[in-house]
């Protein structure tokens, strides 16, 4: 069972030790074998002698050399501010610098020194793979056994990465990086792959990020990449670094996506992006498929048409019925949207119409539809008037029961978005099949406490509906989006960064139309001039109040302060007190309608436009019903008295009116009722108000878009009158 070896060396010292040191056997062949058994066999314990001329006879031996089992490191040591990168090469138990032309010794496990025998063209070799990764190794070639760096040129731009990785590829140990000071680096380049997978209602997409044998979870990538580093903490307390060319793809896989353990979940509303964020060889078979679809699907111009539902006692204007097959189409996919169409269009109708489509296709369902306070009554007629069947709940009043036991047995769960926000607690826990959101520009602070309330809300799918889907810039669709269509505008500070910021602020044509191409497969807007020739035209005019001479007083002196006060304040203190100045300009809007207003103890014989007002509404009362808004209630305690002088019967809707239902049902059917004050804010938006043909707008909004809310109230379908504006 001996293994026997037939060795012919120059150096049988170390050969012999190696084999004794192995129990093994060992048949020598040697031109000097007399000296050699004296002088080397005989000293040693259980080794055959075998007679040289024995040995001669065999004339089949293979010669063999037995070497050392070699291996090439590279040392790191730091001496101050530099770091020394020093060639190794190990035989054996021996570690031999490259740089040094000693000749090398071992001792065996007896005590007995022996020679190691280099290999030198290995070692030449080491070098020069060494060498070839920084211009500087070059002079240093000579006088020295190490090559070196600054730490800073060492650590800089993943240098050291780089070598590293070319290093390990030529079989070298590195060893000593983390005994660098203040160095967590981690010393593997990142190793990333990625694969898409399709979901019910997401694309999964597994993003693997691998540093050597540790791997970073996406929360742990994200959160640098938040922190605008490159620099990803490991487990290990190691920070491995992301490579440059990948930090933007990533940051928008998480713009896209919401993080669930190791995946990224995509929402299939934003399926246009999943060509533009993945390369096609990441994307399963089903991915590409299902895309396919999706682009063919929503690039088609006609959708298929639904039924009317039998049950619906409207008849859908062509538009109407355009409406009813866009949210079926949608449906179909399970992808939210905004009906977004000019004010008087019948928004509430399409959805009515919609509600009883979903009971023919899915049997009962429960479906929340939140609105501000002013409409509910309108929403509980409209639902009494065109689909008397449905069954309906409205979860709203100091009475209401606070849970969700009975929920279940409605269609239409109707609510305020005030109730919203102070039963969320135990409204969150059921699943609507859909959440409609009306005037849903209430939505349009995604920091408020509404939005962050609705957005706890659960349900199959979602549809907000707006007349003014932007009030005031690019940023409101925001929160009404990423409520209807969860990931479709990515976050709230990219979709700044990208959209809103270089659209408003920069005019950027470009990013206008690209956020165009995004949102319109979700977005369905038709106006008035598009689509309802039957509506009487409106017409606006301007009627100019000039002051008296009190009152213009009384507002030079206003304006003079303010002016002062502006012009010796720098941008600083201006910033720092601009209420003031948003005060000053409210007091002298406040003036221009009149001075009492401002309850300084001005009189109230100088207010010119109230003069014109009563005048107007005498001489039109008789023939036409009247709306009046005004942004400041007080305005309406001198309208009210000039209007009671005069006998000329009105209602009353400010924000702080309980039974606005009443009020405008009295409006719109007592004849007696002439005129309608209302304040700009309370009233501008859901109320049907198609008696008047009249509307006076008082004083001027900030924001042009809610004066024309406010007209829309009496001009809007149903209206059978020619609309003034004034």
């Amino acid at each position: 069972q001996q293994t026997f070896h037939y060795v012919d060396h120059p150096d049988m010292l170390r050969v012999l030790k190696f084999f004794k040191a192995n129990n093994e056997i060992l048949l020598v062949h040697s031109s000097k074998y007399e000296e050699f058994v004296q002088n080397v066999l005989a000293p040693l314990e259980n080794l055959v002698h075998i007679n040289y001329s024995y040995i001669r006879k065999a004339t089949s031996v293979e010669l063999i050399e037995k070497k050392f089992e070699v291996e090439r490191i590279v040392y790191l040591n730091q001496a101050g501010n530099f770091i020394s990168i020093i060639p190794v090469m190990k035989y054996g138990e021996a570690e031999v610098p490259v740089y040094s032309r000693k000749q090398i010794f071992d001792t065996d496990q007896n005590g007995n020194e022996f020679k190691i025998e280099r290999d030198y063209n290995a070692e030449i070799a080491l070098t020069s793979v060494i060498m070839n990764q920084h211009p500087d190794f070059n002079e240093q070639l000579e006088g020295r056994e190490y090559f070196y760096l600054h730490k800073d040129k060492f650590l800089d731009e993943n240098w050291f990465l780089n070598a590293f990785e070319n290093w390990r590829n030529e079989g070298i140990t590195i060893l000593g990086f983390n005994e660098i000071k203040n160095n967590k680096l981690n010393p593997y380049k990142a190793k990333i792959t990625i694969e898409v997978n399709s979901g019910i209602d997401w694309f999964n997409a597994k993003l693997k990020v691998h540093f050597g044998k540790k791997k970073a979870t996406l929360k742990q990538v994200h959160r640098a990449l938040r922190n605008k580093s490159k620099f990803v903490q490991l487990d290990d307390g190691s920070h491995g670094i992301l490579p440059d060319e990948w930090i933007e793809k990533i940051n928008r896989y998480f713009q896209a996506g919401d993080i669930d353990e190791d995946l990224l979940k995509i929402p299939k509303v934003n399926f246009t992006e999943i060509s533009d964020l993945f390369e096609k060889e990441v994307l399963s078979e089903e991915v590409q498929n299902e895309i396919t679809i999706y682009h063919k699907q929503f690039s088609k111009i006609n959708r298929s048409e639904v039924s009317i539902p039998v049950e619906l006692n409207a008849e859908l204007r062509d538009y109407q019925r355009e409406g009813l097959n866009w949210l079926n189409f949608l449906d179909n996919f399970n992808f939210g949207g905004c009906l977004a169409d000019d004010m008087g269009l019948g928004k509430t109708l399409q959805i009515i119409a919609f509600i009883l489509s979903q009971r023919e296709k899915y049997g009962h369902t429960t479906n929340l539809v939140v609105v501000p306070t002013s409409l509910l009554f309108n929403w509980q007629e409209e639902i009494e008037k065109f689909a008397p069947s449905l069954k309906i709940f409205t979860h709203y009043g100091a009475e209401r029961e606070k849970s969700i036991t009975k929920i279940n047995e409605y269609e239409i769960v109707l609510t305020t978005y005030g109730m919203v926000l102070s039963d969320i607690r135990f409204l969150k826990n059921f699943r609507f099949n859909y959440i409609f959101l009306d005037e849903s520009q209430a939505i349009k602070n995604p920091n408020s406490e509404r939005y962050k309330a609705v957005r706890l809300l659960q349900s199959r799918n979602r549809i907000v509906l707006t007349g003014t889907p932007v009030e005031n810039n690019t940023f409101d669709l925001y929160g009404q989006l990423s409520f209807a269509c969860p990931g479709l505008l990515g976050s709230k500070q990219y979709f700044k960064d990208i959209y809103a910021i270089p659209i408003d602020k920069f005019e950027y044509s470009k990013r206008a139309l690209e956020l165009q191409k995004k949102i319109k497969p979700f977005i369905l807007r038709r106006t008035k001039k598009q689509v309802a020739k039957e509506l009487p035209d409106k017409t606006e005019m301007v009627i100019y109040c000039e002051m008296n001479a009190e009152q213009r007083k009384i507002y030079d002196n206003y304006e003079q302060e303010l002016r002062e006060f502006i012009s010796a304040t720098n941008d600083d203190e201006i910033t720092q007190n601009r209420m003031h100045v948003l005060t000053g300009l409210t007091k002298l809007r406040q003036i221009c309608n009149s001075p009492v207003l401002l309850k300084e103890g001005h009189s109230g014989n100088n207010a010119v436009k109230i003069e014109i007002l009563t005048e107007q509404i005498e001489n039109k009362s008789k023939e036409h019903k009247i709306l009046v808004f005004s942004q400041f209630v007080g305005m309406f305690d001198l309208v009210k008295a000039e209007l009671e002088k005069k006998n000329i019967p009105f209602e009353y809707l400010t924000g702080q009116t309980k039974d606005r239902g009443a009020k405008v049902q009295n409006f719109q059917t007592n004849d007696e009722v002439r005129v309608f004050l209302i304040s700009l804010k309370a009233g501008g938006v859901g109320l049907n108000l198609t008696e008047a043909d009249y509307v006076y707008l008082i004083d001027p909004w900030w924001n042009p878009a809610i004066e024309n809310q406010a007209i829309d109230r009496s001009h809007r379908i149903g209206q059978t009158k020619h609309v003034v504006a004034v």
